[in-house]
């Protein structure tokens, strides 16, 4: 029972979406570094296709891109085809694929909700529910306990600072989902949700350009969020050490959930 053995993904087959830049990047570098087969999914072409020559010139997994507009459900079903074609079974899912949107109250637009209640929340269960047999297949070929780690906020369980009200109702309800979907997926696929703090991400990055001191001082930890903070909870989920760990929400956060003054 070596730590190595217990966050071992080498060889396993993995998904990850909005693994082109940011927060899935660093996830989907995580999981080739440790010997993974990746495939990252984004609407940006050219950032998946860059980002796999990067990471397969690191090793020593590989990482192929599946470009997809995954807010559409033609192309989460497009997705499906493809891996199912190219794979006969898949080990880890990761739906980080996600968008934001701040305005204020009274100019709050009807159109946000549509946008990110689709992408944040809709198209992560089209997503899943395409995958289920697949995810399914690596445990009938004996492969143990296949594992769905969605990625949400720190903003769905407290009540954020920035007027981003369809971004936190998306993320609250993702974290719901993902309980539900753990109660009906096991004992096969269990299903967790990494509740995010400030990262350095496309999504953050007019936050963290403006405020990243301001956010970093206000934190126990008094830094924003680094790559190994992410992977490092993602293996641990991935690997034999989380297997008996199903519908949880985890702060990877800093400590921002105990702090109120943050403009996260």
């Amino acid at each position: 029972m070596d730590a190595s053995s217990l966050f071992n993904v080498k060889g396993k087959i993995v998904l990850v979406t909005g693994g082109g830049r940011g927060v899935g990047e660093m996830i989907a570098a995580g999981y080739v570094a440790n010997g993974a087969k990746v495939y990252i999914s984004s609407r940006d072409k050219k950032a998946c296709e860059e980002t796999c020559k990067k990471l397969n010139q690191l090793g020593p997994g590989e990482c192929t891109a599946l470009p997809a507009d995954l807010s559409k459900f033609e192309e989460c079903q497009r997705v499906v085809k493809e891996l199912g074609k190219r794979e006969k079974m898949l080990h880890i899912l990761v739906n980080n694929s996600g968008a934001t949107w701040g305005d204020t109250l009274s100019t709050y637009p009807d159109s946000a909700f549509t946008k990110l209640l689709t992408l944040n929340v809709q198209r992560v269960f089209t997503l899943t529910q395409g995958l289920v047999p697949l995810l399914t297949k690596s445990v009938e070929a004996g492969h143990g306990v296949a594992r769905i780690i969605n990625i949400g906020s720190i903003n769905g369980i407290n009540v954020p600072g920035l007027e981003t009200y369809a971004y936190s109702a998306s993320k609250a309800a993702l974290h719901q989902m993902s309980k539900h979907l753990a109660a009906n997926l096991g004992p096969k696929i269990t299903v967790n949700t990494l509740a995010l703090g400030p990262f350095r991400s496309k999504m953050m990055q007019a936050t963290l350009d403006s405020f990243e001191s301001e956010i970093a001082s206000a934190l126990p930890m008094q830094r924003i969020g680094r790559a190994e903070d992410v992977v490092g909870a993602c293996l641990w989920l991935s690997g034999k050490g989380g297997e008996w760990v199903t519908g949880t929400v985890v702060p990877i956060d800093g400590g921002s959930l105990i702090v109120s003054n943050a403009k996260l």
